[in-house]
């Protein structure tokens, strides 16, 4: 079961790169907790904070195709130095601006945060299509594993930070960090791109402008099958925080999303370890079937509903999720050109945050009016479709896919 950790831990650089583009994402959940509190803050109202943190994830969505092009076409350190300059400037105004300007201006933090989204530096996009340069095989879907398990400890991590932060000190500090690490984590990660060799793009195969990537049917499907899966997972997050903030207990939604990612990160260090083709449709259907239980254990179908038996739920479910994200990455990773891959994944982030989106304003009518179980139901039903999506996904028959 070790083997493919062993071939992902000899392969020159890969560690060290997979390390470097976690510290350069870590900021990514974060942010967005600390602007909550400094524009609430400021305006006394949390609804504008929600507007300007849409604004970050906004710009973040729109540009993700196309600092991905960038990056497959101009070399990795340059462009992470201009986006993480860009960043590092638009978090210190973001930061800046409670402290010198009235409630009342806050249209300007709105365009400042979404000026800031424009420049997010792409270090999800290159590290994910950087991989496969470097590791095949099992060392392949295990880095692709081990990432999507990190990437779950970033989202517990991150904002759990940020809420030390601003407890300890205030938002500002607390955003002023999440934009320290991003830029710190940028450059290092240009810095181990360099060491391993990969700093130069992939020679182009097709000259430059050339179709969209969403003319190949089966990427196109994969893209998709991301959103609905990213759709269910926004949905629980939810649900759990709309229940334990019904139960006059929001510390509650803190203990049972660390348990729900704790699932995850296990989960997904079993699958790594396992030699052998993923199913992609298999791994999205047990992510179905891992939320599904929750209708049965919420109001109005359990009340009062007990959170030892939501959290046992939350932490088998939760082992399914980990292993869909590694395997549909690598599905894409696998349709997507070699020298097209970062833009691959950049259009990845526009719909994710396209499923994150459309998700929110459904669960919150669903959580108004029919409560808990009924929002957990919609989170299975996107799942689902999540799952007949992939089945319909054909990988290329010249690359492997995990």
């Amino acid at each position: 079961m070790l083997r493919p950790y062993r071939e992902l831990a000899a392969v020159p650089h890969l560690p060290w790169l997979l390390v470097w583009s976690v510290i350069g994402r870590i900021h990514l959940p974060g942010t967005p907790l600390a602007v909550s509190f400094l524009i609430a803050g400021w305006t006394g109202s949390y609804a504008l904070a929600g507007v300007v943190g849409g604004a970050l994830t906004l710009g973040m969505g729109v540009a993700g195709p196309l600092r991905g092009r960038a990056a497959d076409r101009s070399p990795a350190g340059r462009l992470l130095l201009v986006t993480s300059a860009g960043y590092g400037v638009g978090i210190a105004v973001l930061g800046v601006l409670p402290a010198v300007m009235p409630g009342g201006m806050w249209p300007l933090a709105v365009v400042a945060a979404f000026l800031t989204g424009l420049f997010t530096p792409p270090v999800t996009a290159m590290s994910r299509a950087s991989f496969p340069r470097l590791a095949t095989g099992p060392a392949q879907s295990a880095v692709f594993t081990v990432e999507a398990s990190m990437q779950e400890v970033m989202y517990i991590v991150g904002p759990a930070l940020a809420a030390t932060v601003v407890a300890v000190w205030n938002a500002q500090v607390a955003l002023w960090l999440c934009g320290a690490l991003a830029v710190l984590g940028a450059l290092g990660f240009g810095g181990a791109l360099r060491r391993a060799g990969l700093d130069r793009p992939v020679a182009r195969e097709a000259a430059r402008g050339g179709p969209t990537l969403l003319r190949d049917g089966s990427l196109a499907l994969a893209l998709l099958t991301a959103l609905f899966l990213v759709a269910s997972l926004v949905v629980i997050d939810m649900v759990i925080i709309a229940w334990a903030r019904d139960l006059g207990r929001p510390a509650m939604a803190g203990v049972l999303t660390a348990v729900w990612g704790v699932g995850s990160v296990v989960g997904g260090l079993i699958a790594g370890g396992l030699v052998g083709q993923a199913r992609f449709t298999r791994r999205m259907l047990l992510t179905a079937l891992g939320v599904a239980p929750l209708v049965l254990v919420l109001p109005p179908v359990m009340d009062p509903s007990s959170a030892w038996l939501i959290g046992a739920v939350l932490g088998v479910g939760g082992m399914a999720i980990a292993p869909a994200i590694a395997a549909n990455n690598q599905r894409i990773s696998g349709l997507a050109p070699d020298d097209r891959k970062a833009e691959a994944f950049g259009w990845m982030g526009t719909f994710t945050t396209a499923g994150s989106a459309l998700a929110l304003p459904v669960a919150g009518s669903l959580l108004d009016h029919f409560g808990p179980a009924a929002a957990a139901g919609a989170s299975t039903v996107a799942a689902l479709v999540g799952a007949f999506l992939a089945s319909r996904v054909r990988e290329r028959e010249d690359v492997p896919v995990g």
